[in-house]
């Protein structure tokens, strides 16, 4: 049975679902899932449709990825005009106008003097392609022993074996250990429940974490350390904001021994916190932004790496004149699709005013009280949030760490809500459309669903 097929049987109600069993998916329990299906049909504005007919609220944008919501008509209809034009153009010593124009609009949105744009896929290839821009750079300025990476714990960076190896959670690195990249240290985390429970917005306490990264370069030398990798507000770990002044700590000590910041914006990026960018809502420019995911609603894969000028003037203008100047890119790199969507999208964003909309229109100081409304539901352990995002931690079951998380998103999903666990965390991230009254449907449901849980 076929997408078209799928979508029409939802539309008229409860289908008879394809064979599951040649598929092995992503990040699921799979043979739980194919134990008892949930599958999606459709989708429009703030809903999913479900298999068996019922309208489900998008309580996390998606995968924090569908900003404008769904089904936009401006960029379906951009994808459309453009398969019909061209489906695809190589992007090795080739150019087509969609992915000129694209990187053009992205740029004008950028932090200061970040306004290089190179394509990948996916936030994952993003984090990779940063990682090699940042040793192309050291390397062409001469000082080619800046090779080790800094991450920090509880980071997540995707799923390449360069985003696994600076990244920082235990379930993703140690079937991969023996393969990750050896030049590599990390900072502690930043979250600490017994400074920092139930705080609204960027916590208090914990700017001094940052202090550890000068240990680091004493451990190591800055001559040998190329960049420091962070998420700015840390998404698939349990939502942990930064510390106030935490980042421009980094930031301070980046710069004092020539050591390139990397901001992994991949969740962050295109209006999450009320800004196009992390950066600006903390006012702490980086060198270089990886982003990915809502860059065009998330219609088709596209990636897109924010490069300070500088470095890429170290890297392109200082080659000799002809050669390739950076062995690196992927083959569907501003993919003609993908960058169709993604100029359609950046104009929606523009013209809905959805990049700035979070904070315009208070809707974080809404969306902040209701997420903290559930501080004495059952089973919570700590509220974390901050623009449009919330993790609402619970405490473990008996039975073993997540089985809570999942039963909650179980139950959610059965009272027509979407939404996401990682751990003992409920992760709530949804499209910046969501109106007021959305919001209270999505917190009281949520409340009710810990009401049901042993």
């Amino acid at each position: 049975m076929d997408q078209t097929e799928l979508t029409r049987a939802g539309q008229q109600g409860a289908m008879n679902l394809p064979n599951l069993d040649a598929l092995w998916m992503p990040f699921t329990a799979n043979r739980q899932f194919k134990t008892a299906p949930r599958m999606l049909v459709g989708a429009r504005g703030m809903h999913y449709r479900s298999h068996d007919g019922r309208e489900i609220l998008d309580g996390v944008a998606g995968l924090w990825c569908v900003n404008a919501g769904h089904g936009r008509e401006e960029i379906t209809a951009a994808i459309a005009r453009q398969a019909s034009e061209m489906d695809y153009a190589p992007p090795f010593q080739m150019g087509h106008p969609a992915q000129f124009e694209a990187a053009d609009l992205l740029a004008k949105i950028a932090p200061p003097d970040l306004t290089k744009v190179f394509f990948t896929n996916s936030g994952s290839e993003s984090v990779d392609t940063a990682l090699k821009i940042a040793l192309a750079y050291h390397r062409a300025r001469g000082e080619g022993t800046r090779t080790l990476f800094i991450g920090r714990e509880r980071g997540y960076h995707g799923v390449g074996f360069g985003g696994i190896s600076v990244g920082g959670m235990v379930a993703n690195r140690k079937v991969f250990r023996g393969s990750l990249l050896p030049n590599v240290d990390h900072l502690p985390h930043t979250y600490a429940p017994e400074h920092q429970a139930f705080s609204r917005g960027q916590p208090a306490w914990g700017a001094h974490l940052a202090d550890d990264l000068e240990r680091i370069v004493q451990l190591h030398d800055a001559s040998n350390i190329a960049a420091v990798i962070v998420e700015p507000l840390a998404g698939s770990t349990g939502v942990l904001a930064p510390p106030k002044g935490y980042l421009e700590k980094l930031r301070a000590i980046c710069s004092k021994h020539g050591i390139l910041l990397i901001f992994d914006e991949v969740i962050t990026g295109y209006g999450r916190l009320g800004t196009p960018f992390a950066a600006q809502y903390f006012n702490v420019t980086p060198d270089i932004i990886t982003s990915a995911k809502a860059v065009n609603n998330a219609a088709v894969p596209l990636g897109a790496v924010f490069v300070r000028e500088g470095i890429y003037d170290a890297v392109v203008n200082g080659a000799a004149e002809g050669v390739v100047e950076f062995f690196h890119g992927y083959t569907y790199s501003g993919h003609p699709l993908a960058a169709a969507a993604a100029v359609a999208a950046q104009k929606l964003y523009a013209s809905e005013g959805l990049l700035t909309r979070v904070q315009r229109e208070g809707l974080d100081m809404y969306w902040e009280n209701a997420v903290h409304g559930l501080r004495d539901a059952p089973h919570v352990k700590d509220i974390r949030n901050l623009g449009l995002v919330a993790g609402i931690e619970l405490h473990s079951h008996a039975d073993g760490v997540g089985k809570r998380a999942f039963q909650t998103f179980l139950k959610c999903f059965e009272f027509g809500v979407l939404v996401r666990y990682t751990g003992e965390t409920i992760a709530l991230s949804p499209p910046l459309i969501i109106e007021q009254g959305q919001i209270d449907q999505l917190v009281d449901t949520l409340r009710r669903a810990l009401h049901t849980l042993a």
